[in-house]
């Protein structure tokens, strides 16, 4: 395992803040992002959300915040929950732009709303979400605890969190494929559909660096949250981590 901290794992290497190079970075990717999604991940990821829908109705939110929202899929995937409505957050336009395409093609544009903000600095009102889901994009929080701790304050007394975040397979086959994989095979058909050369290549880097399992339960409890857990899937290529204020 990599020994790098998350936050010091950045798309560019360059003098910009990391938060400035992922925007960049999403918005280089995003007319081919949802493509690559589906051939990277095998349509695996699709499984993973509605695992995380599933684990969502026990609260039946109302309210909803997707953080990250990027192209918005995991929001489209909460829609099946029947709340009132769902508000998206991402710092790309550009991954937007498309995810609004796809709310107006779903009839859901009414349903589901877009607008730019993250998770650090969003300035939405104390305890007025039920639930909180963010899909891969905590590894790209600039801060993690300044941003977990602000969802913390947006979410209700009672409200849940839930982080769907790639993960690290234990030690053994498994985890030689998934590095031979993640290593030589993403970034080859990332630069293959995208022209940003980099994206692919941070992506392998910055899962490695992120803290995985344990380590980030641990976080989250530093965060405030309680009732914490989380569930490794597909051999540990993900996990769906939960938590409650």
């Amino acid at each position: 395992m990599s020994s790098l901290k998350h936050d010091t794992v950045t798309p560019y290497g360059s003098t910009e803040q990391k938060k400035e190079q992922v925007e960049q970075m999403f918005d280089n990717i995003a007319p081919k992002y949802d493509l690559l999604n589906s051939i990277l991940s095998l349509r695996i990821h699709k499984s993973w959300r509605k695992k995380c829908v599933n684990k969502l109705r026990s609260i039946q939110p109302k309210s909803l915040l997707d953080v990250a929202t990027g192209t918005g899929d995991f929001a489209i995937a909460c829609a099946e929950l029947q709340p009132n409505h769902i508000t998206g957050i991402d710092i790309s336009e550009g991954m937007m732009k498309y995810g609004r395409e796809k709310l107006r093609k779903l009839k859901l544009d009414k349903l589901i709303t877009l607008q730019s903000g993250d998770a650090e600095t969003v300035d939405l009102p104390d305890n007025s979400y039920d639930a909180i889901v963010v899909g891969f994009g905590v590894r790209n929080f600039q801060n993690l605890e300044t941003g977990l701790k602000n969802l913390h304050r947006i979410l209700k007394p009672g409200g849940m969190l839930l982080v769907l975040e790639f993960s690290y397979p234990e030690p053994g086959l498994f985890r030689s494929l998934y590095e031979f994989y993640s290593k030589f095979i993403t970034p080859t058909v990332g630069r293959m559909f995208s022209k940003d050369k980099r994206a692919y290549s941070y992506l392998t880097e910055s899962v490695k660096a992120f803290p995985h399992n344990e380590e980030f339960v641990s976080i989250l409890e530093k965060c405030g949250y309680r009732n914490t857990s989380y569930e490794s899937l597909t051999m540990g290529i993900a996990a769906m981590y939960s938590g409650k204020k």
